[in-house]
């Protein structure tokens, strides 16, 4: 086992803190579950700027990082939901555009042309503010009251880029296809001038 596995080893901790931190929520030990959110979060910047600054990466980290921060903040927003403290529309529109990103990147992968899905910024600054909205309500509940305008705000504008980032990826995705018909098109045109060319060079040596 060599450091190169370091970013592994800590990425697979992260996601065996996601137990703990669902118990803890659910028993409504609010100060525990907010230091195991902050211990992952420090752990997931700290995998990714070790892969990247010894070129550390490997396709199982590419898969597990972003898999393990989705599944934390997943059982994150459901159990905050679950306690009243978020509502079921955040949870629903943000589970359903993850399906939908994720099903439809895989349907055309598979089905149309492989395709290497990465992420918009509009869609960093929807994880971005997620991340900040589970934090600042764990804060609330664990520490001290912060206005209830400032976490509804939040969560607002976490729904709204959830939306926008959602129909962001449905118009790459149409734009991608758009190209990939301009690019077969171009190529048949070629294919057939090439053609023409090779059958006219062909009879002007038959003629000579």
């Amino acid at each position: 086992m060599g450091l190169n596995t370091i970013p592994n080893i800590i990425t697979v901790m992260r996601v065996v803190l996601i137990v703990p931190f669902a118990y803890f929520m659910w028993q409504q030990e609010y100060v525990t579950a907010l230091v195991i959110f902050l211990i992952a979060g420090v752990s997931d910047g700290l995998d990714g700027l070790l892969a990247k600054r010894f070129n550390w990466q490997s396709r199982f980290g590419s898969i597990t990082d972003p898999l393990a921060d989705k599944v934390l903040l997943f059982v994150a927003i459901l159990l905050l939901v679950m306690k009243g403290q978020l509502s079921w529309a955040l949870l629903w529109i943000s589970t359903g555009r993850d399906i939908f990103i994720v099903g439809g990147a895989t349907a055309y992968h598979y089905l149309v042309e492989p395709y290497e899905m990465r992420p918009s910024l509009i869609s960093k600054w929807n994880t971005a503010l997620m991340i900040l909205l589970v934090l600042l309500v764990l804060v609330h509940l664990a520490w001290f009251a912060l206005p209830i305008q400032l976490l509804e705000t939040l969560e607002i504008s976490v729904i709204l880029t959830c939306i926008i980032s959602g129909l962001h990826y449905t118009w790459l995705g149409i734009c991608h296809y758009r190209t990939r018909d301009s690019r077969s098109s171009l190529k048949a045109q070629v294919q057939g001038k090439d053609g023409v060319s090779g059958k006219a060079a062909g009879k002007a040596v038959e003629k000579s």
